[in-house]
C-alpha cells in the first residue's frame, strides 16, 4: 500500500498531486459503500469499537457482513485492529482520518 505521510491542503485551496489523488480516490471508493461509511463513522466517533459487540446491531446486518466490510476498511489502511481474547477491536488510523478530514475540509 502506498502511504501518504504528509498531504494535501483542502481541495478548495490548491489542486492535489496525482499520487495523492490516486491514494485518496482508493479510500473514497472504499468509503463509497454506505455500510462501510457507517462502520467507519461508528468507529471514528467512538474512537474504538468491538466488531461483534458494537457494530452488528447498529448496522442491522449479519456479523459476517460486518466482518467483510471491516476487512475492506482494514485492507485499505483506514482502520487498524487488535484482537483481545475472543473479540477484535477496530480503531481509525489517525493519520488517514486527519488526511481525509483536511482534504475535504474548507476554510469557509
Amino acid at each position: 500500500m502506498n502511504v501518504i505521510v504528509e498531504c494535501c491542503a483542502p481541495l478548495v485551496e490548491e489542486p492535489i498531486a496525482e499520487a495523492d489523488a490516486d491514494q485518496m480516490a482508493s479510500w473514497f471508493r472504499v468509503l463509497g459503500d454506505p455500510a462501510r461509511l457507517r462502520l467507519f463513522s461508528l468507529i471514528a466517533s467512538q474512537g474504538e469499537a468491538c466488531a461483534a459487540c458494537d457494530m452488528v446491531e447498529p448496522l442491522g446486518v449479519s456479523q459476517p457482513t460486518v466482518s467483510h466490510h471491516l476487512k475492506v476498511l482494514h485492507d485499505a489502511g483506514l482502520v487498524e485492529r487488535e484482537k483481545r481474547g475472543r473479540f477484535v477491536y477496530y480503531r481509525p488510523v489517525p493519520q488517514r482520518l486527519a488526511i481525509l478530514s483536511r482534504v475535504i475540509g474548507s476554510s469557509g
